[in-house]
């Protein structure tokens, strides 16, 4: 039966562990009786769910991160796992010596403090607290936690109002200046269909000739290149059909029959026939294209951005733009360009009022005082 003792002036936990092995746990100086019950009532739960583990066999936070980022090799892309591997080698040092059980919320908030103040920005800190509590969600599962501690605590937030990535969209005046300025059929067919597509990075560098749906006018997403790997699309809904108008399928004909055969049926090849290595790209045709069209500095996702935007402009259904985007869901593109959405329409209020009341409305509404003035006589 567990109870608790107590023995110079030290409360002890004294109780059977699931292999009918009496253990005892001496408490610090200073615990109280209730807390005393409290950390015994944990460890009743801990055995009656089977999770129970002496603290000499709980590991220390560095053994869970190096045994959770190699049971993570295998499902994720090497791009992603190194952005893992490099969290755990480089921010979590505060905790690689303690017992992954002893780490509580109230540390994670204090260490989450200390690297906003040290100057680590809120979005860097974002995605690190997601391979941490990651790591802590593996330790909960293999017994060496109770709950994962990064689960209740507050995150800090950015009191300098830069929580957003900042999202350059260009107007279609600069996208005519950037056009012009490319150098190449290549590289400004790439960028035209990067602007008129909004396929991503890799996803471009990684299409083929057979992707080219010519009748119906689309482009086929089904692999993508990045960093030197094939790919499959990021999600399901990666894998897509991207509608492109006359205009872009014109300028892709004219490519294709100046394209270098390559063995891959590449669309956009290196000169050895292989795909575009994404860094050469951008420094030596990007960047300098923008430079050339005065256009200042600028991410090549933004391409992406400024697609979306245009097609949020003239007015397209959010489902329509999700699918062409590739996203999982309506509401990840609503979370990521709701910025980009008018938050006054009078032009639809405008269309409610002529659907209820079936006669044009004007800006104050005098139509509809005028005609209720003149009372049923007026009316046919």
């Amino acid at each position: 039966m567990a109870r608790v003792a107590k023995r110079r002036d030290r409360y002890v936990l004294d109780f059977y562990d699931n292999q009918g092995k009496r253990q005892r746990k001496t408490l610090r100086a200073g615990t109280t009786l209730k807390r005393a019950k409290e950390k015994l009532r944990e460890i009743e739960d801990q055995l009656n769910a089977g999770t129970w583990l002496p603290e000499e066999k709980v590991p220390k936070f560095k053994k869970v991160a190096i045994d959770w980022l190699e049971h993570k090799r295998q499902s994720l892309r090497a791009s992603t796992w190194s952005v893992y591997e490099g969290h755990t080698r480089n921010h979590f040092d505060d905790f690689d010596n303690l017992k992954v059980s002893r780490i509580t919320t109230a540390r994670l908030e204090k260490w989450m403090n200390t690297k906003k103040a040290n100057g680590m920005h809120i979005l860097t800190l974002r995605k690190v607290c997601v391979t941490l509590g990651q790591i802590f969600a593996y330790a909960v599962r293999h017994g060496y936690a109770i709950s994962n501690p990064l689960t209740n605590a507050e995150r800090p937030r950015d009191t300098n109002g830069g929580d957003e990535k900042k999202i350059r969209i260009l107007s279609p005046d600069e996208i005519n200046a950037f056009l012009n300025a490319t150098e190449g059929q290549k590289y400004k067919t790439l960028f035209r269909l990067a602007i008129m597509s909004g396929a991503r990075q890799g996803e471009l560098l990684g299409l083929k000739w057979t992707d080219i749906l010519w009748t119906v006018r689309q482009v086929h997403i089904q692999r993508t290149f990045n960093n030197g790997t094939w790919y499959s699309p990021k999600t399901r809904k990666s894998k897509r059909k991207i509608d492109l108008g006359p205009a872009m399928m014109q300028d892709l004909r004219r490519w294709r029959m100046a394209c270098p055969k390559n063995e891959l049926e590449l669309v956009f090849p290196n000169f050895a026939g292989q795909p575009i290595n994404h860094s050469n790209m951008r420094s030596r045709h990007f960047y300098p294209t923008l430079k050339a069209a005065d256009l200042g500095k600028m991410r090549f996702h933004d391409l992406r951005h400024t697609y979306t935007s245009l097609l949020f402009e003239q007015g397209e259904n959010i489902k329509y733009i999700q699918s062409q985007l590739g996203h999982s869901s309506p509401t990840v593109t609503l979370n990521v360009y709701a910025h980009l959405m008018h938050s006054t329409n009078q032009a639809a209020a405008q269309r409610l009022e002529n659907g209820i009341f079936g006669v044009p409305q004007n800006s104050t509404g005098h139509n509809l005082v005028t005609n209720n003035d003149k009372g049923p006589t007026s009316q046919t």
